[in-house]
């Protein structure tokens, strides 16, 4: 169960659970159950609370009406558990929903407070303001005021946030799809739109947060999304195509592979104690909240860093006082333009969001590893492929936990499939035969069995595993493991499908081509389609048209260019997409899987237009 709840997600219980226990003696009161649950993100109606209290007193779990930190944190992973088994449930029963298909308002969560970090509005504002100072496009916008009060305001009209998106991960939205002169609320709702689905597709959970949510500007869910969208960022310059000098950190006797298993903040915690190693230091660090406190570690770590040229120095050291410390060491991190995200309390609080993004930031702007001399020949057999990638943004938009870093390694004990599995078909799963926690003597045995489990699973429900045992997942095979995936993302495409069609029986590929061509015809559109291969997609005109049948008058045909050169389809493709994110449509796929004209993901971004099409009909029914 512990592999619900991500580092993040621990950090901040803890720090919640430390907030709420005011006196420091270990214990919440259980009448403080609800405000501590709201506060860390789980919107429970009253009767709900009041009811795990009484099962919390009737198996004598508390001591004297007091909960302890590890008893809250035990409920909020099986709470977290709950969360990701029943989210496509829920998300699909409730038609008032379905406008923002996986992106809820819980209508429990009205009137209930939530505790804003003042100290990530403060950091992100920075960021901003630093970051996209620039944009000709934002000077409407910027500055936001130095506490950040203003950045709520600042990010309803939508322009903001898809700005922030493209800086996190470089064209992700066209730029023609965002709404810039003479907005209204309308085009305002379709920049926030395009941005939130944006920010899925790079892997961002928004289970929990919708357009509406943005542009009434709640703090929590802000904060939230641009905590992801940020992190994603910082983490996407991690990888060995970046810094070949990553293979540096190896340990004796890893292999490349090895590296690529690990997450970014364990990489960033090698690269930290490698560091000190270098500067002959016998201190290491174990985690970027009470290990990095004193600022110890940061004063020889920017030291190392620097060059003679900067003049950076380890006068903080010299001050007693934390906080003064902790403020003379940021002023050496300024001489490497390197201060963003902290102040000196989060580094004394040990403020784990904004240490990790500090250290990550350091790490982008001055890695201090040498390349390597002909380690590395060939990036594309080692780095992520294009469609690895949307597969792994897909799954932890999802929101499955532990959080995924790398296909292979991160699915070979079945846990994150079993997820996907219960995501798309609720109560499939049994988990009494899940491991999920592993014995030290029989772990090898233990993940095996969960991987047969899964293969047992997507045979029950008509997937084709043949040659696909439960071994080979666990083993990692990469052809194998990617067939399973997919599998399971078709799986969830069509489930949406069959879920709002409401025609009894399961949605096919066959029926998507059929509809989008009557969709076409009955719009005079002179377009159409024969199938998921068929060579005249890779123009994107036919998205287009289709974008435009469902919604007339939004594609801009001004911008769409009739030539058969690449960069033209290519940028013919982007307008595309972005336009049916714009529109409401979930869409995972890339431009250049439509003018390369990959089946299956043509496939999934037709039957994201279709399903975007069912919501208003479903609507108009309920009326």
């Amino acid at each position: 169960m512990a592999n619900y709840l991500t580092n993040d997600e621990k950090a901040e219980i803890k720090e919640q659970f430390t907030m709420i226990d005011s006196n420091g003696d270990g214990y919440i009161e259980l009448k403080e159950l609800k405000e501590a649950l709201d506060t860390c993100g789980f919107k429970l109606p009253g009767w709900q609370v009041r009811q795990m209290i009484e099962d919390l007193n009737g198996k004598k779990q508390s001591q004297n009406g007091k909960l302890s930190y590890n008893e809250f944190e035990t409920l909020c992973t099986q709470l977290k558990a709950n969360e990701v088994g029943n989210t496509f449930k829920q998300v699909v029963s409730k038609k008032e929903n379905l406008e923002t298909l996986g992106g809820m308002s819980d209508a429990s969560s009205e009137g209930t407070t939530h505790s804003v970090r003042l100290e990530e509005q403060l950091a992100f504002s920075d960021w901003i303001n630093t970051n996209l100072s620039g944009d000709q496009d934002l000077k409407h916008l910027l500055p936001i005021d130095n506490e950040g009060k203003q950045l709520y305001d600042k990010l309803k009209d939508g322009i903001m946030l898809c700005k922030i998106i493209n800086h996190s991960c470089p064209d992700t939205i066209d730029e023609r799809a965002i709404n810039k002169k003479n907005l209204t609320v309308y085009t305002k709702h379709e920049n926030l739109t395009l941005a939130l689905i944006s920010s899925q597709s790079i892997g961002c959970n928004i289970v929990n947060i919708d357009a509406h949510d943005l542009a009434k500007g709640k703090p929590h869910l802000v904060l939230g999304l641009l905590w992801q969208i940020i992190r994603i960022g910082l983490f996407n310059q991690i990888t060995l195509e970046n810094c070949p000098g990553l293979t540096t950190l190896l340990y004796d006797q890893e292999k490349i592979e090895d590296l690529m298993k690990l997450s970014p903040e364990q990489i960033l915690l090698r690269w930290v104690n490698y560091h000190l190693e270098k500067a002959g230091v016998a201190r290491r660090c174990n985690n970027f909240q009470s290990d990095i406190a004193d600022s110890e570690v940061y004063s020889y770590l920017l030291k190392q860093l620097a060059s003679q040229d900067d003049n950076v120095t380890l006068e903080a050291l010299q001050e007693r006082d934390l906080i003064s410390r902790a403020e003379i060491m940021l002023q050496q991190a300024a001489k490497l333009n390197c201060r963003s995200f902290v102040t000196p309390q989060d580094v004394v609080q040990g403020v784990y969001k904004l240490n990790l993004a500090f250290v990550a930031n350091l790490f982008n702007n001055h890695p201090g590893l040498d390349k390597p001399e002909g380690v590395i020949e060939d990036y594309d057999a080692i780095e992520e492929t294009r469609e690895e990638k949307t597969y792994r943004n897909w799954m932890n938009s999802m929101g499955v936990a532990p959080h995924v870093n790398w296909l292979y390694s991160d699915l070979t004990d079945g846990l994150v499939i079993f997820q996907l599995y219960d995501i798309i078909k609720p109560g499939i799963v049994n988990w009494n035969r899940v491991h999920k926690k592993f014995s030290k003597l029989r772990k090898f045995m233990e993940k095996l069995e969960n991987c047969n489990y899964a293969v047992e699973l997507g045979k029950q429900i008509k997937f084709s595993l043949v040659g696909i045992a439960g071994q080979d997942i666990n083993d990692g095979n990469a052809t194998l493991t990617l067939a399973l995936i997919w599998q399971l993302m078709r799986a969830y495409t069509l489930s949406i499908l069959t879920q709002l069609a409401n025609t009894g029986s399961p949605m096919v590929e066959k029926e998507i081509v059929t509809w989008v061509n009557k969709k076409l015809q009955s719009a005079g559109k002179k377009t159409s389609l024969k199938s998921f291969q068929d060579s005249s997609i890779a123009d994107a005109k036919v998205v287009l048209d289709l974008i435009d049948a469902i919604k007339p008058g939004t594609i801009n045909y001004d911008l769409v260019i009739d030539s058969e050169d690449p960069e033209d389809r290519l940028a013919n493709a982007k307008y595309a997409i972005s336009m049916a994110r714009k529109t409401g449509a979930r869409v995972y796929a890339l431009p250049e899987d439509i003018t390369e004209v990959k089946p299956k993901m043509v496939m999934t971004l037709f039957a994201c237009l279709m399903a975007m099409d069912y919501i208003p009909n479903m609507d108009s029914k309920e009326s």
